[in-house]
């Protein structure tokens, strides 16, 4: 039997074990950073498979390595993240969250389960191949700064770094047993933009006597969207959306202050750079303008992630082993973010994707919404896939 073989062989042998863990993480998520027993119970499953992790990383991440015959040769990083949401679950499912307010509305339950996978097939094979695999199991990709920064603070990448790091997603606009792929760029940076804006409230029918907001605001949030269709390239994919504004007044009330909430996105970080500066400019501007004042206050999240062109190939070609070229597609941008970006920014990198939709069953949300699930039938498929991708990064 040839190693491939006996990697798939593997990978549909353990389906159901990993499916099993995937519903014990689904049934008890943490939120970003309180991983505490998440990761515990990685631990635990790495130790059963006679793989001593190494804790404390990240905080509530941790690293495990699967060495093959001369360890030294070549080191490969393979990540997953561990974190849940704060969505309360709608699913009626036997592994429905059982802690209130908080669920894996984002698959990162599917992606340790996988993970666990891949390392409990590796850990078997590790007569059959040369180098090092490295699993990281990650907290808090979820939430700024993102649990990426604090894994490479803490030398996850080090010691020796990694020829390159691969991670995979759920994605549930892709049927399950499709893999997809995006050469070079790929997602976009996250900035979570918040405003308050000061004026002097009064009552509704004096408003000479008063220095309104909510006014104030209102031009604000209509002047900054000019600095994304008169200020960005037509060539370069960028949103700034306002998603809260909360006032506090009434029919007849002019509030003291205005707090505005919102995300800016990029794809190229000097562009981002610039136009995080004329948000903040302008912003101010228009309220002094108008009597008031802006405070502006910008969280800088996670940056635009590349996927490195080579690496990437060569996993889609993995792949393509592994599932046939007919279920190996390309996917497009999104503005959406990953703290994955980070690694891209050490060491070569590359994000896919991996189908979880099943409209027959009835899968079809989308992630971070409460009814969000996969279809299973991806786990049969996704530890044997990472498995094998490291393995052939190997070579």
């Amino acid at each position: 039997m040839s190693l491939l073989d006996k990697v798939k062989t593997l990978s549909l042998a353990y389906s159901e074990e990993i499916i099993a863990l995937r519903r014990h993480l689904h049934a008890h998520p943490e939120l970003s950073y309180k991983e505490f027993n998440t990761v515990k119970y990685v631990a635990q499953q790495l130790r059963t498979m006679g793989i001593e992790p190494q804790e404390g990383v990240g905080a509530t991440g941790l690293v495990a390595e699967i060495k093959g015959r001369n360890p030294e040769r070549r080191t490969i990083a393979l990540r997953a993240d561990m974190d849940a949401l704060p969505i309360q679950e709608a699913n009626n499912v036997p592994y429905r969250s059982k802690n209130d307010g908080v669920m894996h509305a984002c698959g990162h339950d599917a992606h340790t389960a996988s993970l666990l996978g891949t390392a409990k097939i590796l850990h078997e094979v590790s007569d059959q191949f040369e180098g090092t695999v490295r699993m990281l199991f990650q907290p808090g990709e979820e939430k700024n700064p993102g649990g990426a920064s604090y894994m490479i603070r803490d030398g996850a990448l080090e010691n020796p770094r990694p020829s390159g790091i691969i991670g995979q997603h759920v994605f549930p606009l892709l049927p399950a047993g499709k893999i997809g792929f995006r050469e070079g760029m790929y997602m976009a940076s996250a900035d979570e933009i918040y405003l308050k804006v000061i004026g002097k409230g009064g009552h509704g029918a004096a408003p000479e006597l008063c220095i309104d907001p909510i006014v104030i605001a209102s031009h604000i949030i209509i002047a900054l969207q000019q600095i994304i269709s008169r200020n960005a390239s037509p060539k370069q994919p960028t949103v700034l959306t306002f998603g809260n504004i909360t006032g506090f007044g009434a029919t007849n009330i002019i509030p003291n202050e205005v707090n505005i909430a919102g995300t800016f996105r990029a794809m190229n970080e000097v562009w981002r750079s610039s136009a995080l500066q004329k948000i903040k400019k302008m912003a101010e501007s228009i309220a002094e303008g108008m009597g008031g004042k802006c405070e502006v206050d910008i969280s800088m999240g996670y940056p635009y992630l590349e996927n490195n062109p080579e690496l990437t190939r060569r996993i889609k070609a993995a792949a393509m082993e592994y599932v046939g070229e007919e279920n190996v597609v390309d996917i497009d941008i999104t503005l959406g973010a990953e703290d994955f970006a980070y690694y891209s920014q050490v060491i070569p990198a590359s994000f896919y994707r991996i189908g979880t939709r099943n409209e027959a069953k009835g899968i079809t949300a989308y992630v971070h919404t409460p009814t969000f699930d996969i279809d299973e039938d991806a786990l049969k498929i996704s530890p044997g896939l990472m498995a094998w991708m490291a393995l052939e990064e190997l070579k």
